[in-house]
């Protein structure tokens, strides 16, 4: 393994770093999540557009950039430093993937262009508070039972006149409120011969209800999403193995996430490192004192463990290996850890004007809360990985 970034990974962050330096500080933050789509149109038209964000991990012939994991990894690491509010996550790391996958030569020429362009945004729909589930992050249900195993509940699809139609409710869909295009787990088939499938779902379909939800993090507005024999195009074939699919999504998922948290992570160490240098108590900087220094010095080895492990689980999803497979619900672990451990160190470190919510570390650790709740929690996150490692297995069982 060659731990280098070549030149254009290092143009990628610097270009990136720049443009949300200017872009995306607290202020504008604050304006882009209290519009009603949680982010601002402007900025995802700069990172899409003149950046090519979206595509970044997508083939030339689908008018992306060619690169792999490791470039969107990277990108994702900017974007969590400045907290930026844009549909990067849900569009490029969670929907693209499968459409990549599982989409049929017309799907992939219809859909892959916009999403590399930016002109098309799409979320992925999970029955349930189970994504980190369907993902086989903090488990794995080979029969696909979090999507509502074909009784009431979850969603289910059947076949209508010239197509297929889709009835159920779906909450805490990471931008699942804007999106134009959902791409929603359904179970068919029933209960006894029940399997789920991927089925793509128009924003302005007939029998779609959308609204945002209140969520801890609001730099990661989610959505509720209410489907009434809504019409909906299955995604590639009935033949597709979709939950083999969301497995396998999952190490991208967790590597991306696991960077954007440690780019959060360094980022609210900076602003704290700077601001302890600057405040005096007792005639000399906060800083200065042995048992700041301590706390400090430890998140920061922290924040840089967790970095290591996010770029050996980036580049352990771009070119798999064996016994790579547990890389990303690790570093994922290690990376939320460090999030939190920084993000409240910057708390308490910043004295009273830190305890404020108006404060920006609070947004930090509202992102490490909130990630966890959607993706963890951190030690189930390592129960699944040590289940997949057989860590616990006894020899010759």
């Amino acid at each position: 393994m060659d731990a280098r970034f070549t030149d254009e990974q290092d143009e990628i962050r610097r270009t990136l770093r720049d443009l949300l330096d200017k872009r995306c500080g607290p202020q504008e933050l604050r304006a882009a999540v209290d519009t009603p789509a949680g982010h601002g149109r402007a900025l995802w038209t700069a990172l899409a557009g003149h950046l090519g964000l979206p595509g970044l991990a997508l083939p030339e012939t689908c008018g992306g950039a060619g690169g792999t994991v490791t470039e969107l990894a990277l990108a994702c690491e900017e974007t969590g430093r400045a907290l930026a509010p844009t549909p990067l996550l849900a569009t490029a790391v969670l929907a693209a993937p499968l459409l990549l996958a599982l989409g049929t030569g017309a799907q992939r020429a219809g859909l892959l262009p916009r999403i590399a362009s930016g002109d098309l945004t799409v979320a992925l729909a999970v029955p349930g508070p189970a994504l980190a589930t369907a993902l086989a992050l903090t488990g794995h249900d080979r029969r696909g039972q979090w999507a509502g195993g074909g009784r009431a509940g979850g969603v289910q699809a059947r076949r209508a006149e010239g197509g297929w139609q889709v009835y159920g409710q779906v909450d805490q869909v990471l931008d699942g409120h804007s999106a134009e295009l959902l791409v929603v787990a359904a179970h068919t088939g029933g209960f006894a011969r029940s399997r789920v499938l991927l089925f793509l779902v128009r924003g302005d379909a007939p029998g779609l209800t959308r609204v945002r939800q209140t969520a801890l993090d609001a730099t990661r507005p989610q959505g509720r999403i209410q489907l009434r024999d809504t019409p909906a195009e299955l995604l590639g074939d009935e033949a597709a193995d979709a939950l083999a699919a969301l497995a396998r999504l999952g190490d991208t998922a967790a590597a991306c996430l696991a960077a954007e948290a440690v780019g959060a992570a360094a980022r609210v160490l900076e602003r704290t490192v700077e601001y302890v240098g600057q405040r005096e108590q007792f005639g000399r900087p906060v800083g200065s004192f042995q048992a700041v220094k301590h706390r400090l010095a430890d998140a920061y080895v922290q924040v840089q463990a967790a970095r290591s492990a996010a770029y050996y689980a980036a580049w352990a999803a771009a070119a798999p290996a064996p016994g790579a497979e547990t890389a990303g619900a690790l570093a994922l672990a290690q990376a939320l850890e460090a999030l939190r451990r920084a993000a409240a160190e910057g708390i308490q470190l910043h004295g009273g004007i830190g305890f404020t919510w108006e404060h920006e570390a609070h947004l930090y650790f509202k992102r490490a809360a909130g990630d966890e709740l959607l993706f963890g929690p951190v030690h189930r996150l390592r129960a699944q990985a040590a289940d997949a490692a057989h860590v616990f297995e006894e020899a010759g069982t």
